[in-house]
């Protein structure tokens, strides 16, 4: 490539970038052009001699100049009024090829504005004001021109304006084409933002769920316990020191959990990510001790058999166990007992916990009043299982979930 190359091209482009942001400062000039061309195009006699046209022998009348120059200022405004423009345009080249022995290349500015409105029109219409120019011009040219009727200046009329209309209309189905892959694009980006924002969501909500179970369970055990401690201090210190050792491995379990989740939200590949594995009903038994040590007897029924869940599923359903006996250990009452059965059922895993609790004590709250019920209900949402919560026939409070063992991504034993 030559060293003018680039700098040319940079020219080229900068005066393109320049007439697109000026499109009045474009079409004048393309006026300037078209009548420059008529001028030039009316000193030419195709048929001077025998051996082809000749410039100079023909020069065009007063009334001739003043109607090119009305054609190409015409021009200028093509844009804004497309239509109104092509029609004086054809009628000042009627008046010409009507008017003048030998009219002079007008029909060049109603190329010009067939073209315009052929580009900012649809189809049907660049069809219809298409045949019409060409008719009027073409009929004009054969009947009043000063040579033959199927003369090539006449043909030429013909061409010139079914290719105005064709190109016209080719570049209106582009840049169509180019609008509707840019507005294709700008909705695939949005739609790609609108779906980032909704796992950004469901992602806070998961970890919302999570710090609210873990703080929630394991607060009811250190209040529990931190309760005996403080009422057999005095008389039972030997049961009193076994509290608050419950209450210590109640708070070191709630940190743990804490650091586990919180670390979802560390960036990746931070080394101090934990890296141990979500609970599970594999640790059921674990979680029912707590509770137990709490001073709340939990039975527990199990035919789910040896084989796992589903990494996510049985997420769930130790949450949805740790949340059921949080609320029962907080409402049901000092005497309340509670069951917990996990069936497994075909393709799905039924989770039951009852409790035989009387109604919550003044003031407290009721179990569907806060964000455990809720909790749960998005957990079994999210997999397109069933949550049944309510008083049970005689007391108590039942609850029950029902998960499939597939999940919605397809994810199976």
């Amino acid at each position: 490539m030559t060293p003018t190359g680039p700098a040319t091209g940079t020219r080229f482009a900068r005066f393109r970038d320049w007439f697109r942001g000026h499109p009045l400062a474009f079409d004048a000039t393309v006026a300037f052009g078209a009548l420059i061309c008529m001028i030039a195009g009316s000193f030419t006699d195709p048929h001077g001699s025998r051996t082809g046209p000749t410039f100079g022998d023909h020069v065009p009348g007063v009334t001739s100049v003043l109607i090119m120059v009305a054609g190409a200022v015409a021009l200028v405004l093509r844009r804004r009024f497309p239509l109104r423009v092509l029609c004086f345009t054809v009628a000042v080249t009627l008046v010409e090829l009507i008017g003048d022995n030998r009219p002079a290349p007008i029909a060049m500015s109603a190329v010009v504005a067939l073209y315009t409105v052929a580009s900012r029109t649809d189809r049907p219409t660049t069809w219809r004001v298409g045949l019409v120019t060409m008719a009027l011009l073409t009929v004009a040219a054969m009947a009043f021109g000063p040579t033959h009727w199927y003369a090539q200046e006449n043909l030429g009329v013909f061409a010139w304006t079914g290719m105005a209309a064709a190109a016209g209309d080719a570049v209106r189905s582009r840049r169509a084409f180019v609008d509707a892959i840019r507005e294709r694009a700008e909705r695939a980006e949005r739609t790609r933002e609108e779906e980032a924002g909704r796992r950004v969501a469901e992602e806070r909500l998961r970890i919302a769920r999570d710090l609210h179970d873990v703080v929630a369970h394991h607060i009811a055990l250190v209040n529990v316990q931190a309760g005996v401690a403080a009422h057999v201090m005095d008389k039972r210190p030997d049961q009193a020191k076994e509290a608050l050792v419950h209450v210590r491995e109640a708070s070191r379990s709630a940190l743990d959990e804490l650091r586990a989740t919180v670390g979802l939200l560390r960036q990746s590949g931070d080394p101090e990510a934990p890296t141990e594995p979500a609970p599970g009903l594999a640790v059921l038994d674990g979680l029912l001790d707590t509770f137990r040590k709490a001073g709340l007897p939990v039975a527990l029924a199990r035919t789910d058999g040896e084989s796992p869940l589903p990494a996510t599923v049985d997420l769930a359903a130790y949450r949805i166990v740790q949340e059921a006996l949080t609320n029962v250990r907080k409402h049901a009452g000092p005497d309340a007992e509670a069951e917990v059965s996990v069936v497994r059922v075909g393709r799905t895993v039924e989770i039951t916990v009852l409790d035989n609790g009387g109604p919550p004590a003044a003031g407290d709250p009721a179990p569907h009043g806060g964000h455990g019920l809720l909790g749960m209900r998005e957990r079994v949402g999210a997999f397109g299982g069933t949550l049944t919560a309510g008083p049970r026939y005689g007391g108590g409070f039942r609850v029950q979930a029902i998960l499939p063992v597939t999940s919605r991504t397809g994810e199976d034993r």
